[in-house]
């Protein structure tokens, strides 16, 4: 069996955000990295190859390092800021209403610009209040606060879309049921929801509820984060991207296009983060056989039971 590779311009794809927000590239580019040095040089990297989608967090605790990147980049004239789409998100110690519009500023102004595009709240779980990022009790356990639900939070961030804060707002790490929930009451509704999904989660019923309501299912590790089992050695894309003559990396990330999610990678290697961007669309056969033929399933973050981020580490 061989496939006909097709040369396109799938990673040129944009969705159109709901309430006339504009339009998120569907190729994104995360900006988590172990070692928060390389953050700049791999944002100018993703920028030089092409990446206008950026994916920020407070959490990350590198967002001056991107904001140095995306500044001298447009201060060079090698883009606007129009041009650029820019997402950062409130962590769990800062869910209170109260805490939601300073903790957004401050991403704001730490990334150096006059608005985001969208803001998310990146675990629907709220930790206790204050300036720990993981407050501990005396056992190790973090300290998880009841005193205030997601519907709270939720209004808070809608406000920042009321005053112009931000283009839109989401949710991330967010079980179908509990999306559901906030979507029954929302005056504003979300517009992204960013949670993990590759071919082995690939989050069907989820993704199937936020198309029938508009919202943009955005996948993080569609890749795998190179764990095992390693979602690009399956056989089903290794021969898949033979025949392509691609990688199984590029035929993963562009399924999650042509099945219509966003997408974010992270890489600081500049091969790597050309590779992520250099994708074309799967002839209809491909896509039938990864839906298919690839039956494992396997969930590689915990964050959406627990709130804490299995993919980083949880120092205060």
């Amino acid at each position: 069996m061989s496939y006909e590779p097709i040369f396109d311009e799938l990673a040129d794809t944009r969705f159109a955000l709901n309430n006339d927000a504009g339009k998120m590239p569907a190729v994104g580019f995360g900006t988590l990295f172990e070692d928060p040095g390389v953050t700049s040089e791999a944002v100018t990297h993703a920028l030089q190859s092409g990446f206008r989608h950026f994916d920020c967090a407070e959490r990350f605790r590198n967002e001056e390092q991107v904001g140095v990147a995306l500044r001298a980049f447009m201060d060079a004239g090698k883009a606007r800021r129009e041009d650029l789409f820019i997402t950062s998100k409130l962590w769990n110690n800062n869910h209170h209403p109260e805490r939601v519009l300073p903790a957004f500023e401050a991403s704001r102004q730490r990334l150096g610009v006059d608005y985001l595009d969208c803001y998310l709240i990146q675990t629907p779980f709220a930790f206790q209040a204050g300036d720990d990022q993981y407050p501990m009790d005396a056992f190790g356990q973090v300290i998880y606060d009841s005193g205030v639900t997601l519907v709270d939070t939720w209004r808070a961030m809608e406000r920042l879309v009321d005053k112009g804060r931000c283009k839109s707002i989401g949710l991330s790490n967010i079980s179908l049921h509990a999306l559901q929930e906030i979507v029954a009451v929302a005056r504003i509704k979300p517009a992204v929801v960013q949670v993990e999904s590759h071919p082995y989660l690939p989050e069907w019923e989820l993704l199937e509820f936020c198309q029938q309501h508009g919202i943009i299912l955005q996948a993080y590790a569609p890749l795998g984060h190179g764990m095992e089992p390693n979602v690009q050695k399956d056989p089903v894309l290794t021969q898949m991207a033979r025949r392509l003559q691609k990688t199984p990396a590029q035929v993963a990330l562009a399924w999650a296009v042509q099945r219509g999610t966003a997408f974010l990678t992270t890489s600081a290697t500049l091969g790597h983060i050309q590779q992520n961007i250099d994708i074309s669309t799967l002839p209809h056969r491909a896509m039938h056989e990864i839906r298919q033929d690839i039956t494992t399933r396997v969930r590689f973050n915990s964050v959406a039971e627990t709130g804490v981020h299995l993919f980083l580490s949880p120092t205060r």
